[in-house]
Formats: C-alpha cells, sequence, structure tokens
C-alpha cells in the first residue's frame, strides 16, 4: 500500500464523500440502461427515469454520505433542482455505459463530449472510471493506458479519482470465471490497476457465494484485496439481495475495506412500482438498508484517512499553488 500525500483538492472531494470519521456510505445511482428500459414503454421515458433518481436521491440522502450518478439522468437534473443537497458529496461517472468489444476482451470508453473537466465544472466531488479488466485479456494493457490516462486528467484538476473494476471470463469458450478464478482475477485486478490509478478502489466482492458459502473463505479473500490494493477499497452490491449484501460487506470491512458504494441491493425493488408505492418503500425500506450498512461500516471498516499523509502548509502556501 502507498502512502502518499493526498494534494488539497483530493482531500476536499474525499472528505465530503466520506462520514466525519472516514467512512464511506455511498448510494451508487450511475446506472442508466438498466433504469431506461424500466421506462421504454412510458409515454416519456426520459422524464419518468430522471423523476425515479430525484426521488431516491431525495429520499436517501439524509442516510447516504454522497451519491454516485451519471452525468443524464442523474447528476445533472439532481443538481439543477436541488434534489441533492450540499451536504451530500457527488461522485459522477465519466465513462460511455457498457463496453465495447466481445465479451471476452472488454474495452471501457470515454465520450468525447463528456470528460473529467466536465464533471470539476458540475461541482462534483470525486470522478468515477469503471474499467472492465482481465489480467490475461488481450485489453489488459489498453485498459492499464486508459485509468493512467483518466488518472493523469484528475491530479492535474486536483479531483478524486474512484477507480471501478468488473472482471470477466477472457476465454470466449467460457461464459464466466469459475470461483477460484474468479477470487485470483479480482484480487489481481485489484493490484494491477492501483498502482497505476486512483484515489479509491470499487470492486466486486471477490468470491462466488453461491460455490463459496464459508465466511472463512470470504473472510480470507477479502483480506487478498486489503494486501493487493494501494488505495482505500470499497464494496458494490452488484445487485446481490440485500441480506446477502449485508454479510459480504461486513466480512469486507472487518478485512480494510472503508466502507460501500451500494447501488441495486438497496433500491432495485422501487423499480416497476407506482410512485406512491415507489416513495414508500424508498423512504422506508431503503432508508433502514443505508442505515444498516452505516452502522456495519462504521463498527469494522477502516477509515480511509489512514492510507494518506496531509499537506503540511506554511503561512505563505497559497502564493505557490497552482
Amino acid at each position: 500500500m502507498r502512502k502518499e500525500t493526498l494534494s488539497l483538492g483530493k482531500s476536499r472531494g474525499l472528505s465530503q464523500c466520506a462520514d466525519q470519521d472516514g467512512i464511506f456510505n455511498i448510494l451508487a445511482l450511475d446506472h442508466r440502461q438498466a433504469i431506461k428500459k424500466v421506462f421504454v414503454e412510458s409515454a416519456e421515458p426520459y422524464t419518468e427515469a430522471v423523476a425515479f433518481k430525484r426521488a431516491t436521491v431525495k429520499a436517501l440522502a439524509p442516510v447516504s454520505t454522497a451519491f454516485l450518478l451519471d452525468p443524464s439522468i442523474g447528476a445533472g437534473p439532481s443538481v439543477a433542482d436541488s434534489s441533492l443537497p450540499g451536504a451530500c458529496g457527488l461522485i459522477v461517472t465519466v465513462e460511455v455505459s457498457g463496453f465495447a468489444g466481445p465479451k471476452h476482451a472488454r474495452i471501457s470508453r470515454l465520450s468525447d463530449d463528456w470528460g473529467v473537466d466536465q464533471i470539476k465544472r458540475l461541482g462534483a466531488s470525486a470522478v468515477k472510471l469503471l474499467v472492465y479488466y482481465h489480467p490475461k485479456s488481450e485489453t489488459a494493457s489498453q485498459m492499464k493506458e486508459l485509468v493512467a490516462q483518466v488518472h493523469d486528467e484528475c491530479a492535474r484538476l486536483d479531483i478524486p479519482l474512484f477507480l471501478e473494476i468488473l472482471t470477466y471470463s477472457p476465454n470466449p469458450d467460457d461464459s464466466q470465471l469459475d470461483p477460484e478464478q474468479r477470487t485470483d482475477a479480482v484480487v489481481q485486478a485489484a493490484s494491477d490497476l492501483t498502482s497505476i490509478g486512483g484515489d479509491v478502489l470499487k470492486v466486486e466482492f471477490p468470491v462466488d457465494v453461491n460455490a463459496q458459502a464459508d465466511p472463512a473463505t470470504w473472510d480470507e479473500a477479502c483480506r487478498s484485496i486489503s494486501q493487493a490494493s494501494e488505495i482505500p477499497w470499497v464494496l458494490l452490491s452488484a445487485g446481490v439481495d440485500f441480506p446477502v449484501f449485508a454479510q459480504q460487506v461486513e466480512s469486507a470491512c472487518m478485512a480494510g475495506a472503508s466502507g460501500v458504494l451500494a447501488g441495486r441491493a438497496v433500491w432495485k425493488e422501487a423499480l416497476g412500482v407506482s410512485p406512491d408505492d415507489r416513495d414508500i418503500f424508498l423512504n422506508t425500506i431503503a432508508r433502514e438498508r443505508m442505515r444498516e450498512l452505516h452502522s456495519i461500516c462504521r463498527q469494522y471498516g477502516r477509515p480511509y484517512t489512514e492510507f494518506f499523509r496531509y499537506e503540511q502548509l506554511l503561512e505563505d502556501w497559497y502564493m505557490g499553488y497552482r
């Protein structure tokens, strides 16, 4: 683990995304295609999708330290009408939704019309980059270059980078990795890419819980991520049911994770129901889920602040600030 000095802008951005003790309890709501599909037959699909995200942000802002939002139906609309309160951090997606290339050689892409500069101008606390990666994929070196590129852009503008990694099978004949391959891929990906860039790692649970139910296996795999990653890490939910995710979070935090970036496990039941039922669910069950996650993370998680040194400023520090 590298312990670098955290610049002022990155320090400010990360603190906006965490609680006062350095724990992340972030809601992930940057999903685009999955949410648009729900409203595809609506008279106004975009308006309905925006309404869903605004309602979710409003309901869960009191129990979330930050939100991860896409620019189109999430960040822009939620900032425009103040659905997202100033007390919550804002992380905005930089990559294009989905991937290019075949399933065994995936390529994450950036947009010509959206980037780190625009995210900074929006007033966001941080940038998120999703990278599809496998160490043995023919696109691995290309994805490393992408991480380095976005990391450098974030450093230039002094804004933190949340680096998300999703692994996959590089074998065109296999649709998914077997349990041992999955763990190895997640851990190696964390090692490969955090040595290049990023300030916080957003990572999938390293164990196939359907095939490996032993908690000791979970704990060992999560400890391996902590050993491999050179930056603090948070756990994503990958759409699993909430009780399973809560168990995963406890295992991850006990092994050194600094919190969660939780998505569908918290709010997926609010999709496809009436606005009234949606709001009831979000303000009761979903809100309680975020409270429970925060409690677990606060009890067991490692504050992200332990991973960094902080600038020691002299009286005239600002005179050379660039």
